[in-house]
């Protein structure tokens, strides 16, 4: 079921209803608890134009959602540098460090993320950050942001078998919190991240933070919300609340 992030629609409401009782929320990390793919597509625009990718013309805004946003390093890296992946992944490491000081700096939570924290917390659901992003990227966000004492469980994609796009990082969150797909669901902003959480049975609410709507709706999301602040969101968790009290 899809729908977009338009008019509030009796789908998006209902959508999550099923789920009742609920019992986590999964998060993805970048585009969802904060704004970063700004800082991403600046650090990788400003290094790839230093050693002359493309001519030394500067990637695209396109470029980056359709061959960087929410992918795992060495998708990246084989993107970038096909004949040389060595160097690909060193690229990436250092444009990761790149990424790291602009964060410390200048890392923002997505609107209504502490709106929606709250709703979590007091209905004493788990959670779980669920990123293809290094430990160090994803510990420094989540660390800025406030979320350290947050999150009970923090799922990376090199930590498991296969990374995002693949379901494994959400049935490991699953597993570690001990719950039922049937009772959870995810928030996510990426092609990637959404065919993850598809892949792995569970229904997804993705967030239009940077990538346009018709590219996060060919990966079947639930519902789609521009922020936490959205009345579509709020709208389908009340739904959710009187299927569990009834």
């Amino acid at each position: 079921m899809t729908c977009s992030t338009g008019e509030n629609s009796v789908e998006s409401k209902d959508a999550l209803a099923k789920l009742a009782p609920l019992e986590a929320v999964l998060f993805d990390v970048d585009g969802t608890l904060c704004d970063s793919d700004p800082l991403h597509h600046y650090a990788f625009r400003e290094m790839l134009e230093e050693i002359g990718f493309n001519d030394g013309v500067p990637i695209t805004e396109d470029f980056f959602v359709e061959n960087i946003a929410g992918k795992h390093n060495i998708d990246i890296a084989k993107i970038l540098f096909p004949d040389d992946l060595p160097r690909g992944l060193k690229f990436c490491e250092d444009k990761e460090a790149m990424f790291r000081k602009l964060a410390s700096e200048q890392l923002k939570p997505i609107s209504g993320l502490d709106k929606v924290k709250k709703w979590i917390e007091d209905r004493g659901l788990k959670r779980a950050a669920v990123t293809n992003a290094p430990r160090e990227n994803a510990e420094l966000m989540i660390s800025k942001l406030g979320l350290s004492d947050f999150f009970q469980v923090v799922i990376l994609g090199d930590e498991c078998e296969r990374a995002k796009p693949f379901p494994d990082p959400y049935l490991k969150a699953l597993e570690m919190l001990k719950v039922s797909k049937d009772h959870t669901f995810v928030f996510e902003d990426s092609v990637s991240g959404i065919k993850a959480g598809v892949a792995a049975g569970l229904p997804v609410v993705g967030l239009t933070t940077r990538n346009p709507e018709h590219v996060l709706l060919e990966a079947n999301p639930t519902f789609l919300i521009k922020d936490y602040d959205d009345p579509k969101l709020w709208a389908a968790l009340e739904e959710l609340d009187k299927n569990k009290d009834a």
